[in-house]
């Protein structure tokens, strides 16, 4: 017995086991990036959660993650049938939602910092304030394009080369 199976749970039906595939996926991959920000920025787990809200707030990463739920859940139907059409594309149109998801924030981010200027005079006692508030909402723009677009293109590509192997006989 491998180690995998070893750690996998009992086959459990359809879509629910195939829920908890790509949820368990999901949270490992969680918690490598976790432990990625843990070893480049030296944020411990609690931190990085918290400054990743605090940048984007909470309806990006919600919708992040349904997106990205439905992307799983498409590779785990793939792995077991790359014939299946109907997942593939579901995958791609999750992927692609991750891509337009994470732009719209770029462009709202960019928007909603220049509108702040429009509202605000600037006068030498006013431009560091207003400075702080741009920058804070330029971070909302790209912090989203950082994080959404290679995930949806790493989604992309591993629904596309799930989906292209040969059905084993």
């Amino acid at each position: 017995m491998t180690a995998v199976r070893i750690l996998a749970l009992p086959r459990l039906s359809g879509a629910i086991g195939d829920a908890v595939q790509s949820t368990g996926l999901l949270l490992a991959a969680v918690v490598l990036a976790l432990a990625a920000t843990r070893l480049l920025a030296g944020l411990s787990p609690d931190a990085a959660v918290t400054a990743a809200i605090a940048v984007v707030g909470p309806v990006f990463p919600a919708a992040f993650a349904a997106l990205a739920a439905v992307a799983m859940t498409s590779a785990v139907r793939l792995a077991r049938d790359p014939a299946d059409r109907r997942w593939r594309q579901i995958g791609l149109q999750a992927a692609s939602g991750i891509a337009t998801l994470a732009l719209t924030f770029t462009l709202l981010g960019i928007s909603l910092g220049i509108g702040g200027l429009a509202d605000r005079p600037l006068t030498p006692d006013s431009v560091q304030g207003v400075i702080g508030d741009l920058t804070g909402r330029f971070a909302l723009a790209f912090a989203t394009t950082v994080v959404g677009l290679p995930a949806a293109a790493g989604l992309r590509a591993l629904i596309l080369v799930l989906a292209s192997r040969e059905a084993r006989p």
